[in-house]
């Protein structure tokens, strides 16, 4: 069992409720304080390397500001031949990103970064995971719109929501795909003494 060690807090930088989940699952004790970078001030570079730098900016920001805790943040887009797909704010925006991954393997990248001021350390890299939707038909389609999941995620779907259903496969990290690389992520703080086993 995962626990967070009794000398250390650990905080998640993000507001998002599944890599909250993530934490969760994995046994953490953590904080979430989200950082407020505007993300369109982080210079665009590869969709890697943007989403990497992302993290480092969100976890920084909140590091600055408790630089004795341990801070994770995190960044992800979905990839489909070269294209980023954002998070779609209207149903037909939902509609056409997943008519564009429908029958086709696409990547999701999530950038994430742990650091603490106080014990001069910062960890970051990108998790690439490749994922195959099944072809989805015209009512499978305006039935996952219909349900509003699409909006608020990357790609427009949740892979452990609703949306589980659109996923054929997946080669890589699944949690990655969620938002979060749980085994890169606790692995790591397991070897800085964050977290116990």
């Amino acid at each position: 069992m995962n626990q967070t060690a009794a000398n250390h807090s650990l905080i998640l930088a993000s507001k998002s409720p599944r890599r909250r989940d993530l934490l969760n699952q994995a046994g953490l004790t953590f904080t979430v304080i989200p950082s407020t970078v505007d993300e369109r001030a982080v210079a665009v570079a590869s969709p890697e390397e943007h989403v990497r730098l992302l993290a480092e900016a969100k976890a920084g920001q909140v590091a600055q500001r408790f630089p004795e805790s341990w801070v994770i943040g995190a960044d992800t887009v979905v990839l489909i031949e070269n294209t980023i797909l954002g998070k779609p704010r209207t149903q037909s925006e939902a509609r056409h990103m997943l008519e564009a991954l429908s029958g086709k393997t696409h990547k999701v990248l999530t950038g994430y970064c742990i650091c603490c001021k106080y014990a001069k350390r910062s960890f970051s890299r990108t998790v690439e995971t490749k994922v195959l939707f099944k072809p989805l038909t015209d009512r499978e389609l305006d039935w996952y719109v219909s349900t509003r999941e699409p909006f608020d995620k990357a790609g427009g779907y949740a892979a452990q929501g609703l949306g589980t259903f659109l996923i054929q496969r997946v080669e890589g990290s699944y949690t990655s795909v969620v938002g979060l690389p749980m085994c890169e992520v606790v692995d790591y703080l397991v070897k800085q003494g964050v977290v116990q086993r």
